[in-house]
């Protein structure tokens, strides 16, 4: 599949979207369940994701830290899932923690909408990251965190072949 595009429509939210080669339901299931978003969302080379915890209902929370193997870096996110519509649109807040990474990514919770669309056998997720000011927006696409994402999606490319 071709690399994830991301996009700032807007001064407060970040615009990510990617394609998959597998049906709606599996791509929802490696995004709802912790086991399966262990294997592919374990940030860049190197990194780990010891913290997999999801409650994903609404008024469900989550948790999810990762760790540098080398150096024992951590950071993570927390939130709350708002809305579930199954196999078609999650909502859920967002709260960084930057851990002892020494980035930031703003300090006030963002709302992230995932849209899963499936269209002959393909799977295309839309997903909207609305930050709470323009400056916490801009440190956040600053990070990298699109091009992770990308790292991520790959991975998760894998996972659904097997699946």
């Amino acid at each position: 599949m071709k690399p994830a595009k991301a996009s700032l429509p807007s001064d407060t939210e970040v615009l990510v979207k990617r394609s998959f080669d597998a049906p709606v339901k599996l791509v929802w299931r490696a995004y709802m369940e912790p086991d399966l978003m262990r294997r592919w969302c374990g940030g860049p080379p190197g990194w780990s994701m010891p913290v997999c915890e999801m409650d994903m209902r609404v008024g469900g929370q989550y948790r999810w830290f990762w760790r540098s193997d080398e150096n024992g870096q951590e950071f993570g996110f927390t939130g709350e899932v708002l809305e579930v519509i199954p196999y078609a649109r999650l909502v859920h807040t967002q709260i960084f923690d930057p851990g002892n990474l020494g980035v930031s990514m703003g300090g006030e919770p963002s709302i992230v909408t995932v849209t899963f669309q499936e269209a002959g056998g393909i799977t295309n997720m839309t997903t909207t990251i609305k930050f709470a000011s323009k400056a916490d927006r801009d440190d956040a696409f600053a990070t990298g965190m699109t091009d992770g994402m990308e790292m991520s999606y790959k991975r998760l490319d894998g996972v659904l072949a097997e699946m």
